[in-house]
């Protein structure tokens, strides 16, 4: 959990001509996006605040968690996303939960909000500059070119082929 860098100008163009920030409904491209990538958006929230992407609900493991904040954030438009997902099932009193009980960004969270045993990202991510192949992330990461089929089974079903990958993608590396 917390806030995560994306570059702005970079990533899937889901609100047109709109600044996400000022899209009259942002959770729902949002939420469909989230979907077309295989997870379950349906106990996550979304709402903008100080052009911050918060991000809140439930997902089913860690995995899920960090594809869904990687997905989100590599939306243009988007350039920090404030990781607030728990992982299970959610609560049957606060599965309808709305953007506008979450706390602004940098309120201190509750006990209700975020568990002490919540764990953290397993994986590590990185950001994509010109030039970067998976072959050349993964010998920087690991020390072997050849293990680039672990970054991008990371990161499927966001990455269809490991050869597109573009400056400003953010990618999870896992251990």
């Amino acid at each position: 959990m917390g806030i995560f860098d994306f570059v702005r100008n970079a990533g899937a163009k889901i609100f047109g001509k709109d600044k996400p920030d000022t899209h009259g409904e942002p959770y729902k491209p949002l939420r469909q996006h989230v979907e077309e990538h295989g997870i379950s958006a349906k106990d996550m929230n979304f709402r903008f605040e100080n052009s911050v992407l918060i991000v809140d609900g439930w997902v089913a493991d860690a995995d899920s968690r960090e594809k869904a904040i990687l997905i989100v954030g590599n939306v243009e438009g988007v350039d920090k996303v404030d990781d607030r997902l728990r992982i299970g099932k959610p609560p049957v009193a606060t599965a309808a939960t709305t953007a506008e009980a979450l706390p602004p960004v940098g309120a201190s969270t509750s006990l209700a909000h975020k568990s002490a045993d919540e764990p953290s990202w397993s994986s590590k991510t990185y950001t994509v500059v010109a030039g970067d192949t998976l072959s050349k992330i993964a010998k920087s990461q690991y020390g072997d070119a050849a293990k680039y089929p672990k970054i991008f089974e990371a990161n499927k079903p966001m990455l269809k082929d490991p050869d597109k990958i573009y400056p400003g993608q953010v990618l999870r590396i896992p251990a």
